[in-house]
């Protein structure tokens, strides 16, 4: 007994799962707990293209939310914007996007109940060409920079340096 316990500490952490469509394989899918009350949450993947032609992500849904956009987070002059890609995000083929905090993301409105820390998500995801696309979202804590487990957790931001109310 002391062996399978053992083991279960030992064990790697649990990876996000691996969704293919198409010539698109998606990988590493989380988002971040929210506090109760908040009306909005964020959502965080990889896409591969392993195909010969451009795909593009159009939007999609998820029943915890009324409307899920698909946005882009940048800093120009040291002033950061937020806004939806209303012609979507293109995957070169060959390429890999990835949707991570500071960057392009998804964005969950109108939350019918906070996101919880250890609970999965499920969407749908929109693609001009894979079509519509079922997964699931690994809600990690509050302020998580990368999915449990993933060795790179990229898109690092200072949320302390955010304006009050654009904490994602």
């Amino acid at each position: 007994m002391g062996a399978a316990v053992l083991a279960c500490f030992l064990a790697a952490p649990v990876r996000a799962e691996e969704v293919k469509a198409g010539d698109l394989v998606i990988t590493q899918a989380w988002s971040r707990a929210t506090p109760g009350g908040a009306k909005i949450g964020s959502g965080y993947l990889t896409i591969e293209n392993k195909g010969s032609a451009p795909d593009r992500l159009v939007g999609g849904s998820a029943d915890i939310a009324g409307k899920l956009q698909v946005h882009e987070m940048a800093t120009t002059n040291g002033v950061m914007t937020m806004r939806p890609l209303d012609n979507g995000l293109t995957v070169e083929p060959g390429k890999t996007v990835k949707l991570a905090p500071g960057g392009y993301h998804l964005m969950l409105f109108d939350l019918k109940s906070p996101l919880k820390q250890g609970d999965k998500v499920p969407v749908t995801l929109e693609f001009e060409k894979a079509g519509k696309v079922k997964l699931s979202l690994d809600v990690q804590g509050v302020g998580a920079q990368g999915p449990a487990g993933a060795g790179d957790a990229g898109g690092h931001m200072d949320m302390k340096k955010m304006p009050d109310g654009m904490k994602m």
